[in-house]
């Protein structure tokens, strides 16, 4: 039987550059599969202060952020949850009556996913990127216990700024860059982009590393996750991140948590 949307049925949402099905279809398959009167949807936008003014003028139950709204959404929410502020950052924002409160549950997927790889925190690593996502990332790793790694990052203010508050090292490039583990926090791989088939790292260091990150969801194999397993590489995927972080944020939207066989089949649905 074909699922009625009604006038009751709850709205959730995401606003990315480029928006992607995985969430679409990881929440719409809970929903269904737990009966829950809810819908999901991804966009787009040009214009971020309409598109929030929209999430809370329309009774939109959640909305996912995804680049590059993470950090610009900030002035437009109501609160931030210590999730969100302890890294100034948002990927979730829930709408209670109007009152637009900011989570960040990219860091629960990270560092869930160094504790099930067992990555060691005594490895050193190159973390490449430096918005809301990479704040995240550095957050969760120097949590983790990392203590030696680079943020490599263009912009020579937020990557240094960056690798301060962690007390990292930054470097403007990837020159001479040589680490135990490669973290891409970059576009550099996403499709749809005019680097969608460009390795965000050179082959040398990535030949000499033995863990490769990509948080990159979009495809589920990125240039360089698809060189680092051809070269037998420990990788961990931006599709995994996605999925846990998208769980978090469905408990945020409907206060369900799905055991882990649902989320599980949630999750290879989503990828499929």
């Amino acid at each position: 039987m074909t699922r009625q949307i009604t006038k009751d049925t709850t709205l959730c949402m995401s606003l990315a550059a480029r928006p992607s099905n995985f969430g679409t279809r990881f929440h719409n398959y809970l929903y269904e599969a737990l009966g829950l009167d809810y819908l999901y949807k991804a966009f787009t936008t040009t214009d971020l202060p309409a598109a929030i003014g929209g999430v809370r003028a329309l009774g939109i139950r959640g909305c996912a952020i995804s680049m590059p709204f993470k950090e610009a959404v900030i002035p437009l929410v109501d609160e931030m949850d210590a999730s969100a502020q302890a890294i100034d950052s948002v990927n979730t924002v829930v709408n209670t009556a109007g009152h637009l409160k900011a989570y960040n549950t990219d860091y629960i997927a990270i560092s869930t996913l160094l504790r099930e790889h067992r990555v060691s925190p005594e490895l050193t690593f190159a973390l490449r990127g430096s918005g809301g996502m990479a704040k995240a990332v550095a957050c969760a790793l120097k949590d983790a216990g990392f203590r030696k790694g680079v943020i490599v990052a263009r912009n020579e203010a937020a990557g240094r700024a960056l690798a301060d508050l962690y007390g990292f090292a930054w470097q403007p490039g990837l020159d001479g860059i040589v680490a135990d583990m490669l973290i891409n926090v970059t576009p550099i791989g996403m499709a749809g982009g005019a680097d969608a088939e460009v390795l965000s790292f050179g082959e040398p260091a990535i030949d000499k590393a033995g863990v490769v990150f990509d948080v990159v969801a979009l495809p589920p194999e990125t240039p360089l996750i698809r060189d680092a397993k051809a070269r037998g590489k420990q990788v961990i995927t931006g599709a995994d991140v996605f999925a846990i972080q998208a769980v978090e944020q469905f408990v945020l939207y409907t206060g369900v948590r799905p055991d882990d066989e649902l989320f599980r089949q949630a999750a290879a649905f989503a990828r499929g």
